[in-house]
């Protein structure tokens, strides 16, 4: 029997990009999933948008108030009921195979945690722009420090072994110091040597703006990971190079 599988996705002005989403995950070879899309009060007509597909394992809510995509994660993480939670954001997209793939690796290994290659796509043809992001190293709470090579489009772990991890709602790094919180609590993150999702490179994203978040990552460390200064400061050095080279492997 597949084991349910539970889609947290936080939708805001997603308008122009959730009809693709949209399409990905309605085209999975795996379905026994449920997905649990929160919008955060969106401005333009992504709420209209959601409202056409009728398919009741699509689960919308609508927040009366903005709070971030952190909080409106963690709404959609309440509402979660399946074994397996995967993320998708909603303007990012998902091969047909992804969920049988992902969820197929798990058992097989055993995995409390595991994550796949992607493509970094340019906004708006969705056509790749720098060399797929390898999933080749297998995630520890001690190398996840260095560099967050988890990326909520290729990442599932298993609420069975780990419990659900929720987001904090006051930091812009809301994802790694959600990974960082689950890798203390078990060994290690499996890779998956797959292409199997699609990352939208948008320009005014947060994580792309690697000089504006600087003060945010070190907060990561300082009030999150409760590290000294000068242990915080070093991570923060280390974050920011390893993005650095992340995003500079152009194609040849």
């Amino acid at each position: 029997m597949k084991e349910l599988v539970s889609i947290i996705t936080p939708s805001y002005n997603s308008a122009e990009f959730i009809e693709e989403t949209i399409a990905s995950v309605l085209s999975q070879t795996y379905d026994n999933w449920e997905w649990l899309i929160t919008d955060d009060l969106s401005k333009d007509h992504t709420v209209d948008i959601l409202k056409k597909y009728n398919d009741p394992r699509i689960k919308l809510e609508v927040l009366d108030r903005n709070g971030g995509a952190g909080n409106a994660r963690n709404k959609s993480l309440e509402r979660a009921q399946g074994r397996y939670i995967a993320f998708l954001d909603s303007d990012d997209c998902w091969y047909p195979e992804y969920l049988e793939t992902m969820t197929g690796f798990m058992q097989e290994n055993k995995a409390e945690l595991v994550y796949c290659n992607y493509s970094r796509c340019d906004e708006h043809t969705m056509e790749p722009v720098l060399k797929d992001f390898q999933a080749d190293t297998i995630v520890t709470f001690s190398n996840l420090l260095r560099t967050c090579r988890l990326a909520p489009v290729s990442t599932m772990y298993d609420t069975r072994r780990t419990g659900k991890f929720f987001f904090p709602v006051k930091s812009k790094r809301e994802d790694h110091v959600m990974w960082l919180n689950l890798l203390k609590e078990i060994p290690q993150g499996l890779p998956l040597q797959k292409t199997l999702a699609r990352y939208r490179m948008r320009e005014n994203s947060v994580s792309r703006n690697k000089k504006n978040i600087i003060k945010d990552q070190y907060l990561v460390y300082r009030e999150f990971m409760n590290f000294s200064t000068a242990r915080s400061l070093y991570y923060t050095a280390n974050w920011a190079l390893n993005g650095f080279l992340k995003y500079s492997k152009l194609f040849n």
